[in-house]
């Protein structure tokens, strides 16, 4: 762990390593707790639904609807983001991966593989054993070697794909080395800029 950083403030540089997909990935966990706001693939394309879905998220929490992601609308999406995944506490893991029987095998692409890859990314600041790799979405040999690395570590079998059990397993390491480190730390008073 790099010691001039704070947890809170290396989950705030992962966000912006790609700051268009992990604001996709935001607002589309958003949308489940909120009607007015739209669903939105992970695509790391800022398009128009991205741009509606921003406007739509400044309309609902009365922040001046422009479409532009600047500092207090990136505030504003990044803390209510937060602030649901506090309240959704233990069900974390089931609303995020798909359901139940769906694997992700060696060399296929999901677009919701950029989350498990970006969680593996931090926690391979903690972990011996977790290659580092930017998240692509694409299930390669390096995310494939962190995926067995995890089912050993969880005594599953090493099969490489990411299933059901995998991801539980993942989100509660990740729940453990990253997300309780959080837990009381004053946040990053210098925003995204």
């Amino acid at each position: 762990m790099n010691g001039s950083f704070s947890q809170r403030e290396m989950l705030e540089r992962d966000l912006l390593a790609r700051p268009v997909s992990s604001l996709q990935y935001m607002l589309g966990q958003l949308a489940a707790g909120y009607p007015s706001l739209i669903h939105l693939m992970v695509d790391g394309v800022f398009g128009e639904r991205t741009l509606e879905a921003v406007m739509r998220f400044q309309k609902e929490f009365h922040i001046p609807v422009t479409g532009v992601v600047d500092r207090n609308t990136w505030d504003a999406i990044r803390d209510r983001w937060l602030s649901l995944e506090d309240r959704a506490g233990e069900a974390r893991g089931t609303q995020i991966f798909p359901s139940e029987g769906t694997e992700v095998q060696e060399g296929q692409t999901r677009e919701y593989m950029v989350l498990p890859q970006t969680m593996f990314q931090v926690l391979s600041r903690q972990l011996e054993g977790i290659a580092s790799h930017d998240p692509d979405g694409i299930h390669g040999p390096a995310s494939a070697a962190n995926v067995r690395w995890l089912q050993k570590a969880a005594g599953l079998p090493e099969t490489g794909t990411l299933d059901r059990s995998a991801w539980d397993a993942l989100s509660r390491l990740y729940e453990v080395f990253v997300v309780r480190e959080l837990e009381g730390r004053p946040q990053f008073p210098e925003g995204w800029g």
